[in-house]
């Protein structure tokens, strides 16, 4: 059978609350950031590896608290007027990048400053702590080493099933029955493993015009983690 032409028309996952994965590998992080008001200085640092769901509990913080959003490497401090606003949120993304750029951390620093001043609730996501930012602001090295923090975990046997039953949801694809439970012991409990792992499965599955198989998973799978 000719395989089909395919092309990447994107996506969008759903990020809302109803859809985030409750396990014990992030309820702690979870019940955290339903508790801003708690926070020491209003300010968390969220962390966790690539793929581990920052984003997604970043959006649903975001969206109950209404706040703003910025990614760390793209701060500027004449930007931190308009993003500290009184009694406001606000979420710096993928914090452990601020060190690329002189003017990001000069903002960062400007911004842990006046949210303070202002009542400004701050969320910071990173996926290492501080101290790997390579950070050059002495000042700004102390203030990032005292934030709290949270974290999430390692995912377990629950979250890695959980996650692939969502992305492929996110992608309107059906597993059939057993393919998520022979799956999960055999991969490494990695979700960027899980995300990469659906993306080829739906390209074959488009190429090949045809549903998942348990065959085309161990296909992919064994290629993704040998390659």
């Amino acid at each position: 059978m000719a395989r089909q032409l395919t092309l990447d028309l994107g996506h969008r996952p759903a990020l809302g609350r109803a859809d985030f994965l409750v396990t014990k590998a992030n309820a702690l992080a979870m019940a955290v950031l339903d508790t801003p008001e708690g926070w020491p200085q209003g300010r968390m640092l969220l962390l966790g590896p690539d793929g581990s769901g920052k984003t997604h509990l970043a959006t649903i913080w975001a969206a109950e608290t209404g706040a703003m959003r910025i990614s760390a490497s793209g701060l500027r401090p004449d930007m931190v007027d308009a993003l500290a606003t009184e009694d406001g949120a606000l979420v710096v993304e993928n914090a452990h990048r601020v060190g690329f750029s002189a003017g990001a951390e000069q903002g960062l620093f400007h911004l842990w400053n006046l949210c303070a001043a202002r009542g400004c609730w701050m969320l910071l996501t990173a996926r290492t702590p501080p101290r790997d930012w390579d950070m050059v602001l002495p000042d700004l090295r102390s203030r990032m080493s005292a934030m709290p923090m949270t974290r999430i975990g390692a995912p377990d046997e629950a979250l890695l099933a959980a996650v692939l039953v969502k992305l492929l949801a996110d992608r309107q694809l059906s597993a059939p029955p057993g393919l998520i439970d022979w799956l999960v012991p055999r991969m490494d409990r990695d979700l960027g493993l899980a995300r990469r792992l659906v993306a080829a499965l739906d390209a074959e599955a488009m190429a090949e015009r045809r549903g998942l198989t348990r065959s085309m998973a161990a296909d992919l799978l064994e290629q993704l983690t040998t390659n």
